[in-house]
């Protein structure tokens, strides 16, 4: 373990929000591992997650922001989608996809 990654460090603030950021392929591993004992809505998760490991960590916030009940239009969540496609976050923007739909029938838009 390196000396950089200690409780110490941690109390004494050394370490930041990136020194704990996850490594997209950990998470992808994690994913098959949950596929493999039978847990194909975790395994999901997990990518989704290696996906958002990707993203700022304000661009992330702002995508839970939205997905709130009556905080986006269907336009802005189709731009929202739209967005998470285009860099390359296909299981995220599904997610958006499929939310925009349930908000719409629900009556959930803003």
């Amino acid at each position: 373990m390196s000396e950089k990654y200690t409780a110490e460090a941690a109390v004494d603030g050394k370490l930041g929000l990136s020194d704990l950021r996850m490594d997209p392929a950990a998470l992808a591993h994690q994913a098959v591992v949950a596929e493999e004992h039978g847990n194909p809505q975790l395994a999901e998760n997990f990518l989704r997650a290696a996906e958002l490991a990707t993203i700022d960590d304000d661009q992330v916030m702002a995508l839970y922001e939205a997905l709130r009940p009556h905080r986006s239009t269907a336009a802005e969540l189709d731009a929202l989608q739209s967005s998470l496609e285009t860099r390359g976050a296909v299981r995220c923007a599904e997610l958006v996809r499929q939310a925009a739909a349930v908000y719409a029938r629900r009556g959930l838009l803003r």
